[in-house]
Order: C-alpha cells, then structure tokens, then sequence
C-alpha cells in the first residue's frame, strides 16, 4: 500500500468520525430543543393555573363590589340585582373556559414544536449516516483507483491493440 492510499483512507476515516460526531449533535441539539418545549408547555400549564387563581381572585372582588352597590342603593338581591350577580358569573366561567383553551392550544403547540424538535433530530442523524455511507463508498473507490483495481489495461483481449497491422489482414 502507497503512503498516498494510507493518506486517502485516512481523511476518510477522520470525515466517517467528523460526520458522525456532526449528526449526533445535530440530533442532541434538536433534542434538547424538544426538552425546552416540553418545558414551556409545563410552564404554559402552571401560568394558566396562576391565571385562574387571579381571576377568581379578582371576581370574588368584583362580585363583593356589585353586591355591594346593589344593596348602597337600596335594591335587594333580588330580581334585577339577582340577574346582575348571575349573569357576572356566567361570564366569569366563559372567561374561564377562553383561559383554558388559549392555554390549552399553546401547550399543543409547544408539545408539537418539541415532536418536530425529535423528528429534525432523527433526521440530521440520518443524513449523517448517509454521508458516512458516501465517505466510504467514496474512499473505497478511490483506493481501488489507486490500486489499479478495475481499470482497463491498454492491453486488449488479444494481446496488444497498438499494432493493429496484424487484425486488420484478418477483415
């Protein structure tokens, strides 16, 4: 073996080694983007429950407020101040439910930004194998160029072409 074919098959290792090492961390790149996905969902979950909690908060406030007015003016809880109060919070809950779908529809989304996360990652280390694949098919090639493995010699079935006086007394 020529130092020129130890040479070739050299930087194709380093390039199978470099290409490998490139996919992997292309995949745990993707991946830990998926991480901090999934990690945002969570903290979408724990916002809309610090959300809720606030807004109960604060219409038990309005609630006590309207209550309030209402009996300031000399209306009873009943009737009118009845129909107030109940239709407050009906509100409320269908204030509530719009804050639970928004958040539910924003977790569903990180929680799929984090699957397509996985899938680049499984994809780039894909394509890394598959240029490996090529590096070696490719070093392979050129050491069997380089051993003169598979190539045509000028010398013919016959023997040699270069003296073609003798085939051509023949046709």
């Amino acid at each position: 073996m020529s130092w020129q074919m130890a040479v070739v098959g050299a930087i194709g290792a380093a390039q199978y080694q470099q290409q490998g090492a490139i996919g992997k961390y292309n995949q745990s790149v993707a991946n830990r983007n998926a991480q901090v996905a999934e990690q945002e969902a969570e903290r979408l979950e724990q916002q809309l429950e610090f959300d809720l909690a606030r807004f109960d908060q604060q219409f038990l406030q309005l609630q006590g407020q309207t209550k309030t007015r209402i009996l300031k003016s000399g209306a009873t809880l009943e009737g009118t101040g009845l129909k107030i109060l109940r239709s407050n919070s009906e509100q409320a809950e269908i204030e509530k439910d719009v804050l639970d779908y928004n958040s539910k529809v924003a977790q569903s989304k990180k929680l799929e930004e984090a699957n397509f996360a996985r899938i680049k990652g499984t994809m780039a280390r894909q394509s890394a194998r598959l240029a490996q694949i090529g590096t070696l098919a490719s070093t392979g090639t050129s050491l069997l160029r380089m051993s003169n493995f598979g190539s045509s010699s000028p010398q013919g079935q016959f023997g040699s072409t270069s003296n073609n006086s003798n085939f051509s007394n023949y046709s």
